[in-house]
């Protein structure tokens, strides 16, 4: 599938810099994380995600902060009861410090709808971000009827995924739903611009390959369906005059119509080009088209 092949290779990206790490895990706890208040001041953060190379992903990043973290799964119990993951963070003091910085908690250890803009300041963030939500949440289906979304839980999270695309130059749309919000992009060129400032070159290319094939085999399924379509009438055509000219006295028909009508009992699979190039002397489509169509009225007079 091509969400599967989105999120491998995205996860198979190495950040390079601090920034661009805590903007992919900000981009991964802000549609895939939440965080739940304890006492004394404590907070219990976790990840759930939908395949073990993310929660790897997310386990390393997190330690190259020294946040200490655990992969737990669990069997979803809806639709395919397919495996789970979740990625539990150990309440510390650096674990705090460190998704603050992420803009995932605020100083009081408050969960955010979305990071500050320092977290996503330059342009190699904003790449990360992407890269992070669509690791946590994003899903990619074509190439027919291409489509590319990003769920969050509150449309806040949506229009700020929106915001980012169109700084680097691609283009999200927005939708509101009763528990959710998608970011979304439909077509392949609107899908390829999100997936190129992400980093997933390699999907793009997959994607417009597909594209390209699916395109081309329904060329192909169109012009076969048209050349059967061509035959069925011309087959029904000739049945017709077939019937009409068994129904008439050839020896009383001009020499014109009899040439035609004796051609089409000999050659009743034969084109009107075929009849034509058999005429003495040799007659256009149009001249034999015409022939057979008075001798159907004369059959039917």
């Amino acid at each position: 599938m091509l969400s599967d092949d989105l999120r491998e290779e995205l996860a198979a990206i190495a950040p390079e810099r601090d920034c661009d790490r805590l903007a992919e895990l900000s981009g991964l706890f802000h549609v895939a994380g939440s965080a739940h208040l304890r006492g004394h001041g404590e907070v219990a953060v976790h990840l759930d995600l939908v395949s073990s190379g993310v929660a790897r992903r997310a386990f390393a990043l997190l330690r190259a902060f020294d946040v200490e973290s655990e992969i737990r799964t669990y069997r979803r119990a809806a639709f395919d009861q397919a495996t789970r993951y979740q990625l539990h963070v150990a309440p510390s003091q650096t674990a705090y410090e460190t998704l603050h910085r992420a803009g995932v908690l605020d100083a009081q250890h408050r969960p955010l709808d979305h990071p500050p803009r320092r977290v996503v300041a330059r342009r190699c963030c904003v790449g990360a971000y992407l890269r992070g939500a669509l690791l946590g949440a994003g899903s990619l289906s074509g190439p027919r009827d291409a489509h590319l979304e990003i769920r969050a839980a509150e449309p806040e999270g949506a229009r700020f995924l929106a915001e980012l695309a169109e700084r680097a130059g691609a283009h999200l749309s927005v939708q509101e739903r009763a528990r959710h919000a998608l970011a979304y992009a439909k077509g392949t060129e609107a899908i390829a611009d999100v997936l190129v400032a992400a980093g997933a070159s390699d999907t793009m290319l997959a994607l417009e390959e597909q594209a390209v094939l699916a395109a081309t085999r329904a060329d192909a399924n169109r012009l076969a369906n048209a050349d059967h379509a061509n035959l069925v009438r011309t087959s029904r055509a000739a049945h017709a005059q077939l019937e009409a000219v068994r129904r008439l006295d050839l020896d009383r028909l001009p020499d014109d119509l009899r040439e035609v009508a004796t051609l089409r009992l000999r050659h009743p699979t034969a084109s009107l080009a075929e009849l034509g190039r058999r005429c003495r002397p040799a007659a256009s489509k149009a001249s034999v088209y015409r022939r057979l169509r008075r001798l159907q009225a004369l059959s039917e007079a």
